[in-house]
């Protein structure tokens, strides 16, 4: 199991979002989109858990922008 840190998103960005874009590269198990404790706005960013770690591995190598 891969825990997968996504940062720099936009307050905008939904689950769904992040799901259709990590899906093409294998299962997403569960996304976890990290919010303010107190106001409950989006923090920027999220954790994608994957099942498979060479899923995981291709899914990161595809999108990952430095």
């Amino acid at each position: 199991m891969k825990n997968i840190y996504v940062g720099n998103l936009s307050f905008a960005t939904t689950e769904e979002a992040i799901r259709s874009l990590f899906t093409p590269y294998g299962t997403v198990e569960r996304i976890n989109m990290v919010t303010d404790r107190d106001t409950g706005q989006p923090r920027g960013f999220c954790f994608v858990e994957m099942p498979n770690d060479a899923e995981a591995a291709r899914a990161i190598a595809a999108i990952n922008v430095t």
